[in-house]
């Protein structure tokens, strides 16, 4: 790691800021130790002991002067440091908003070291990244148009790619559970394209007894080989039938050869689509093929298939144009109702390259958020953060510190946009398909109750933090972990939990 000479001048002046404030923490005077009966009970069904629990519960009630104070309610084993796995996105991606703001945007730089003449750019691209999170091929589509109002309509030249902004170790390809071709694994890219993501969509032809198989994003030498045979049986299970093969060769040293992606096997004729995901090319092929092919779309045309590789944007380069990506209020969105991984982890980057400077480091990242933690007057002495995404088995939070955030998130200036990022039950995200029937109760009532959580979920941890507003219109943060290798079976006591909320608990005190 670099060492950053600004780093001592940097915390200090961010630590002793002098609008800092002390946040409100949830009242513990009347908090009961117990879990809801129904709970328990689900508990002892799926074999989960109740020490593998835990359980915030705290009511949010606006004060007078506009700034919302909290009781809590229920405390089970909530100070108890727990690994929260995804629901540690909301610790990320509150600090974000408070210290970049919803508006922010991440910049991407075309430079090159040649000229346009006559419509025709006869040099070198380069790119320099700053971590833009999606970067994906509606984005990409734009770039090509800003490119084309250069009065550029042919480039005859090759492609470096910057990636100067992020440390080297920030981007490697680590995995808590070997899997490295599945998308949620992608590591942190300062240049990253379409999470460097191949998603194919396979569907039984609706003309024909043949299965259609398309894929995005486009890239220039990617031809898909299909030798997949329908079956008649149910769509459940259907990925156990297709076999995968991409014929890269060379493709790390030569991207502009021909790839092959080779699906085998055979498909359920019930299946009307489904898609595969596989991260299956190096970085550099996958944005050179995704350069290449998207400048084609846009109507311009190559000398020669360029290639790309890595380096430095030299200091005799002039700028071609600076793309703005989508604002960090709508990346949010994504990152906390899709749970996605490797924007989490980007943002964390982000944060350490606004504050500190490049090149970013995980390290400064984590350092930037209890810096804020502590601005905020919030001391969490448990906490532990690797990445900012819960994709790791070292992350630790209470669930009465996860519902501190909570508070704090409802007297941010970006409130409403962190609020809105959150998954709704039974309508979209993650909690899309669940708590429908217990809602379903309620349709009838003006004012509906609302569940908005993150989830989180690991081979052993399932986790839910967020807010439910009551059938009577009381405001709850609620967080729960469970941290047992029969956690998979918890999510029944997590809804069971939810539902509790929705009909106004707490039930008459009791102890344990």
């Amino acid at each position: 790691m670099h060492t950053n000479i600004y780093l001592p001048i940097i915390l200090c002046c961010f630590l002793l800021d002098p609008s800092a404030k002390a946040a409100d923490f949830p009242s513990q005077a009347t908090a009961m130790q117990y879990i809801p009966k129904a709970v328990e009970l689900s508990l002892e069904k799926n074999q989960i002991p109740a020490e593998s629990m835990s359980i915030s519960v705290v009511e949010i009630e606006p004060a007078s002067s506009g700034k919302s104070t909290g009781k809590t309610e229920l405390d089970w084993r909530a100070s108890a440091p727990m690994n929260p796995a995804s629901t540690m996105k909301i610790l990320t991606t509150l600090t974000s908003l408070d210290i970049l703001g919803p508006q922010y945007r991440w910049r991407t730089n075309l430079f090159t070291d040649g000229v346009i003449r006559q419509g025709v750019l006869k040099g070198t691209i380069y790119l320099q990244g700053t971590g833009d999170p999606k970067l994906v091929p509606e984005e990409l589509a734009k770039m090509m148009k800003a490119l084309k109002n250069l009065g550029i309509q042919k480039i005859d030249g090759n492609l470096i790619f910057d990636r100067s902004a992020y440390e080297p170790n920030a981007m490697e390809h680590n995995t808590i559970d070997g899997e490295s071709m599945r998308a949620y694994n992608v590591p942190p890219d300062p240049l990253l394209y379409a999470f460097r993501t191949l998603s194919f969509q396979l569907g039984k032809s609706s003309t024909a007894d043949f299965i259609d198989i398309s894929y995005t994003p486009a890239l220039s030498q990617l031809k898909v080989v299909n030798q997949m045979q329908l079956i008649d049986k149910p769509c459940d299970n259907w990925k156990s039938g297709v076999r995968f093969n991409l014929d890269a060769g060379s493709a790390s040293t030569n991207t502009d050869q021909l790839l092959n992606a080779e699906f085998s096997g055979v498909f359920p004729n019930t299946c009307k689509g489904v898609n595969y995901n596989i991260v299956a090319l190096d970085a550099n092929t996958f944005l050179t093929q995704g350069f290449t092919a998207a400048w084609e779309l846009s109507g311009g045309t190559w000398v020669h298939p360029p290639t790309g590789k890595n380096g430095s944007v030299p200091v005799t380069a002039r700028p071609l144009l600076q793309f703005e990506g989508i604002t960090l209020g709508d990346d949010v969105q994504d990152i906390n109702k899709y749970s996605n991984n490797v924007m989490a982890r980007q943002l964390l980057l982000t944060l350490a390259l606004e504050k500190m400077g490049k090149p970013a480091t995980t390290e400064n990242g984590q350092l930037v958020i209890q810096s804020w933690l502590k601005q905020m007057g919030l001391e969490f002495s448990d906490l532990v953060i690797e990445n900012g995404s819960g994709l790791s088995r070292n992350e630790t939070i209470s669930a009465q510190q996860m519902n501190a955030l909570l508070l704090l998130g409802r007297n941010l200036p970006a409130a409403e946009n962190f609020y809105n990022s959150l998954p709704i039950a039974g309508t979209d995200g993650t909690m899309k398909n669940r708590l429908m029937t217990q809602l379903r109760k309620f349709l009838h009532l003006k004012k509906k109750p609302e569940v908005r959580i993150k989830t989180g979920s690991l081979a052993d941890v399932r986790a839910i933090s967020g807010y439910v507003i009551s059938k009577s219109g009381k405001m709850y943060a609620v967080t729960s972990f469970i941290n047992h290798p029969n956690a998979w079976r918890g999510l029944e006591a997590h809804d069971q939990l939810l539902e509790w909320l929705i009909e106004d608990g707490p039930e008459p005190k009791q102890a344990r």
